[in-house]
């Protein structure tokens, strides 16, 4: 307003549900972004679909570019229908709009995922980092079965400003990644495994109590936690050039 950019009636508008609007069912958060550096990430599970395309109505009127994760296909569906320049990621389960590209940036997040099985953990937190500014890039299917896999690209390990690794089973590639750079590693056991593995706690346990130092880890399958730290630090490192 005081730029002469936005009109009073416009800046009255925006400030109108300043700084939560009520939904009824749901309390959106608009100052998330001038708190945490990006909007409210909607969490799409238990909502029904009606509900998520208001929320996202409601969440596109103040902002630029928007994320819901977790959404049941129905609810995933319902909103690339509502707003078709999104799109829906059926196997993260993942609804995007307008995220920014990859950033102009020499460094970059690398999401690493053990297996295909583990990929749609590891697409959410692609999409989260990439949302939330970051750089992304990817090695797919490199799990310590095949350890050579990995090994084989240790320089593009060592590259990267930050590292999500996602495994499943005995969750033992970020411990094995940790012994190999000297940037932070951000672990994501998964739900993956066969009985034994508990839902994801044997992969959590395992990287809990990974020997290899600088591993830090989230809750089993929270790729999109993994990507919003994965980001933070991509960013801060852009911040110090």
């Amino acid at each position: 307003m005081k730029s002469g950019t936005t009109s009073i009636d416009e800046g009255v508008a925006k400030l109108a549900a300043f700084p939560v609007l009520d939904l009824g069912h749901s309390r959106l958060d608009l100052h998330r972004e001038l708190r945490c550096g990006g909007p409210e990430v909607v969490y799409g599970a238990g909502k029904t679909s009606a509900e998520l395309v208001e929320i996202a109505r409601a969440l596109l009127e103040h902002h630029e570019r928007m994320l819901v994760t977790r959404a049941t296909p129905e609810g995933g569906a319902a909103l690339a229908t509502a707003f078709p320049r999104g799109r829906w990621h059926e196997r993260s389960r993942c609804f995007v709009l307008d995220a920014p590209r990859d950033a102009e940036s020499d460094g970059y997040v690398l999401v690493i995922s053990a297996g295909t099985s583990d990929r749609p953990v590891a697409e959410e937190a692609v999409l989260t980092a990439r949302f939330f500014g970051a750089r992304v890039e990817e090695l797919q299917d490199v799990g310590v079965a095949g350890v050579h896999r990995v090994l084989a690209h240790v320089e593009k390990l060592r590259a990267a400003r930050a590292l999500v690794v996602v495994a499943g089973m005995e969750g033992a590639l970020p411990s094995v990644v940790g012994g190999l750079v000297d940037r932070p590693v951000i672990a994501v056991p998964t739900s993956i495994g066969y009985g034994a593995s508990f839902g994801g706690l044997a992969a959590l346990l395992a990287m809990l109590n990974s020997c290899a130092a600088g591993v830090t880890v989230v809750n089993i399958d929270n790729g999109f936690g993994a990507g919003v730290a994965a980001a933070r630090i991509h960013r801060l490192a852009e911040v110090k050039k």
